[in-house]
């Protein structure tokens, strides 16, 4: 919860990476607001009862959106699904001005690695934008894991990144709408 809002006003990549870890996170305890106190909420050092609650509280409505939205064994509750709609919808008005030429070039360098896992999704294709979490997350578990990644893999990745963390600039940017005035400071 804390690194969550944190990370939300400062990279919205960050951001929606860190709550699908969470949602993984919850699901790994069993959906169990004991455990998760026990293995979580427990363990932070230097917090004061009324923190712990607000925590406590945090994952419960986490818990609580999961089943009600029925996300408890995979996918995303609708919180996150509506980051990856925001960053979408934002990406698209960015390719259509030809102020954010910056943005697109970054995109047109991405888009070939977003053509190759798109093909290998098989029938779980996802939107552009949502591809590139998917792959991102997938790489974050991979080295969770200790599994080794390939360079070819690693500098794909690298791309992806830099194409997001563009994307996380402007979304900062019109979050503050500091975007789409007459005058832009890039």
């Amino acid at each position: 919860m804390i690194t969550a809002s944190e990370k939300k006003r400062e990279n919205i990549a960050e951001y929606l990476l860190y709550m699908w870890q969470i949602e993984d996170m919850i699901r790994a305890y069993g959906l169990d607001l004991d455990k998760i106190k026990e293995g979580i909420i427990d363990r932070y050092q230097g917090l004061d009862d009324r923190k712990k609650k607000e925590m406590t509280e945090w994952y419960e409505s986490l818990i609580d959106m999961m089943r009600r939205e029925d996300v408890v064994k995979s996918g995303h509750i609708q919180l996150n699904k509506n980051v990856i709609i925001a960053l979408d919808d934002l990406h698209r008005r960015l390719l259509a001005d030809s102020r954010f030429a910056d943005y697109a070039a970054e995109y047109y360098r991405t888009l070939p690695l977003i053509v190759e896992i798109r093909a290998k999704a098989g029938e779980n294709k996802a939107d552009e934008i949502e591809t590139c979490f998917n792959a991102l997350y997938g790489i974050l578990m991979l080295r969770l894991k200790g599994e080794e990644i390939s360079p070819e893999t690693q500098q794909a990745v690298k791309q992806i990144s830099r194409f997001l963390a563009t994307l996380s600039k402007y979304y900062k940017k019109d979050y503050n709408n500091e975007l789409f005035n007459d005058e832009i400071e890039l």
